[in-house]
């Protein structure tokens, strides 16, 4: 079910009315039952996996809590991470691997008789495993403590406004708020519409009508110039950061509708000067995730510059993987670890140079370094979008050694679905605040509304797309 659909026009009501009338208890209940609804209308047989990751996961954090001894808990978290990691490894990677493996042993001369398999990818499936398997986690660590209530933590688990494509939430954030009773105050009902109409804004206005220039381009890249190549890279950069930003958005405002404070996923990242910045900016719930159970328990910055290049590549090389399974995603991954790695090195060459120290160069080399990592990034895309690695050779070669912009490739349909939100987003960098059109007086308010509400109507895709992020 998707948020920019009729269907769901259709279901958010009904299920706003019953949980407005319903106490504690049954409000718990009907958004689990709404929950399983919801993720059902995808393809009900992948709820069993939902389900089964609830109940071990529950039975897991538990048996955690209550073990005397470290080996006992260790085994029971083992439990945990080796469930739902499998379960994640068949239905997402079971086929990338098979395939890759054919297609090393043809390239040496030895045909096998294997057949992979056309396995469907269950939609939400990296979000809401990598949910419950921070919950097992953060037990062990005894950072906090396991609910007994199962159909109370089954909500935790599906909870529908982020189950499908995050933000990931943690159970020290969730969890308490789904045990304790909520308050719906009219401030957070304001803002949580106000969000819904901004998220789908960001989706249907801006990501949709971007994706049409971005699909043209990149289905054929030999018949494009340079021009057109960085043109269809602007317009991706746009697409993807609306596409996911504009659901965690709706999903923000659907939760802070039913008293819910779910977390911020995106915080302006194109403004990002470092890529150090950028992902403390973007995708934060899938950063901070890599950063707490991975990155620093393999050592961090903690043990010398070579096993903390070590460990930055392992972190973004899975990164990449678990955006999709492809080797693109791998190299996008590794990609982003170089950055992180140069960025290190240079770092502390900044601090030698006398000139950077006052204040007017200070933010002269702050829009340069913006300018210049912007454009690392797009060129991040590059790898990212692409679907093949002569894809990737074709549209470097004409971005870098063949640039030229043809006659028939016009920057103006970008600028026209981009201007508005590239406005709206340099006031909340420079504000510092997501939400400061709440805080404008009622004037420049209903503009911004009136600016929005008939982008959607006139402009918006007819057709409920896909947001990007599903496929992941």
């Amino acid at each position: 079910m998707l948020f920019n659909s009729l269907q769901f026009a259709l279901f958010f009501p009904i299920t706003y009315f019953f949980y407005l009338i319903s106490n504690h208890k049954w409000q718990n209940r009907f958004l689990l039952i709404a929950s399983y609804i919801f993720y059902s209308a995808w393809d009900w047989r992948f709820l069993s996996l939902i389900i089964i990751s609830t109940v071990i996961d529950y039975f897991c954090g538990l048996k955690i809590a209550q073990a005397d001894d470290k080996r006992k808990k260790r085994k029971f978290l083992l439990l945990s991470l080796i469930t739902n990691l499998s379960l994640l490894g068949f239905f997402k990677y079971f086929g990338f691997f098979a395939d890759s493996l054919l297609n090393l042993l043809h390239s040496i001369g030895i045909d096998t008789p294997l057949y992979s398999l056309k396995i469907i990818l269950p939609v939400g499936i990296s979000f809401y495993t990598f949910q419950t398997l921070s919950y097992s986690i953060d037990i062990y660590r005894k950072e906090i403590k396991p609910t007994k209530n199962f159909l109370d933590f089954a909500l935790f688990v599906s909870f529908f406004p982020q189950l499908v494509a995050g933000p990931i939430e943690r159970a020290k954030n969730l969890l308490p708020q789904i045990l304790s009773p909520r308050k719906i105050t009219l401030d957070s009902f304001y803002q949580g519409i106000y969000l819904i109409l901004w998220g789908l804004f960001q989706k249907v206005f801006v990501a949709d009508n971007l994706a049409k220039i971005v699909n043209d381009i990149f289905a054929f890249p030999q018949n494009h110039s340079g021009g057109g190549i960085l043109i269809a890279l602007y317009a991706f950069s746009l697409q993807i950061f609306c596409d996911f930003c504009g659901y965690s958005n709706i999903a923000r405002g659907i939760g802070k509708c039913l008293g819910f404070e779910i977390m911020v996923n995106f915080n302006c990242p194109y403004f990002s000067q470092s890529p150090q910045e950028f992902w403390k900016r973007w995708h934060i719930s899938l950063s901070s995730w890599f950063k707490d159970y991975l990155y620093i328990p393999l050592g961090g910055n903690r043990k010398g510059k070579a096993k903390t290049y070590r460990n930055l590549i392992l972190t973004m090389g899975l990164a990449g993987l678990w955006h999709g399974a492809s080797w693109n995603f791998i190299f996008w991954g590794l990609y982003q670890a170089a950055l992180l790695i140069i960025y290190k090195i240079v770092t502390p060459l900044n601090f030698k140079i006398d000139f950077l120290q006052n204040r007017p160069a200070k933010k002269i080399a702050a829009f340069i370094n913006g300018l210049i990592f912007f454009h690392l990034t797009c060129l991040g895309w590059l790898l990212f979008r692409c679907e093949s690695l002569t894809q990737i050779v074709i549209m470097s070669k004409k971005l870098f050694g063949d640039f030229s912009f043809s006659s028939g490739i016009s920057i103006i349909p970008l600028v026209f679905f981009s201007w508005f939100l590239i406005l709206i987003e340099i006031f909340q960098y420079k504000k510092n605040d997501l939400l400061f059109v709440l805080k404008l007086p009622v004037f420049l308010r209903t503009l911004i509304y009136i600016v929005i509400f008939y982008s959607i109507i006139l402009y918006g895709s007819e057709t409920a797309e896909k947001f990007i992020y599903f496929q992941f």
